[in-house]
């Protein structure tokens, strides 16, 4: 009965480090470089999120290729709305309509911004448009299980998105 227990146990531990090895492998110390292109923005968000939570610094490059899922109407009828609610008030919320920011802001959404911890997780996660020359050289973490190159979904190119708002 204590050894199944144990052995209980030592698999949810197990499972915890096969989720974190993913981000510890990826990047060089305390950093990890996320690769954009043909991934979900949402799914990619929740991962720097967690990560950034867990205290790693995040780099998303090439925002412009992410894609945002869904019918091109009913995705810019959205983002047109959220604009619009923008223009009603001068103190805000000021909403982005550049792809690196927007991107930004969706990882804010799924942290607790307004408390010290998700604050300062925020703070951790940069985007960027391109690849920075900085970065270059550095191993890009791709999420194959987030990524479209195959599937057959709609989606709509988050550069496109901010051209069309």
């Amino acid at each position: 009965m204590v050894e199944e227990k144990n052995k209980q146990e030592n698999q949810e531990r197990t499972a915890k480090a096969k989720d974190r090895t993913i981000a510890n492998n990826a990047g060089q110390g305390n950093e990890i470089v996320l690769e954009g292109k043909n991934i979900i923005l949402g799914r990619l968000c929740s991962f720097a999120a967690k990560q950034a939570l867990l205290g790693k610094n995040i780099v998303i490059v090439n925002c412009n290729d992410v894609l945002v899922s869904g019918n091109r109407e009913n995705i810019l009828r959205e983002y047109s709305r959220i604009r619009k609610l923008d223009t009603l008030n001068l103190r805000g919320p000021i909403l982005p309509k550049v792809p690196e920011k927007i991107v930004k802001r969706t990882v804010r959404g799924m942290l607790s911004y307004k408390q010290a911890r998700g604050y300062e997780a925020w703070k951790r996660v940069m985007c960027y448009n391109s690849l920075p020359t900085k970065y270059e050289s550095a191993k890009k973490l791709v999420l194959k299980e987030s990524s479209l190159e195959n599937k057959n979904v709609k989606t709509m190119a988050l550069k496109e998105v901010a051209r069309l708002i």
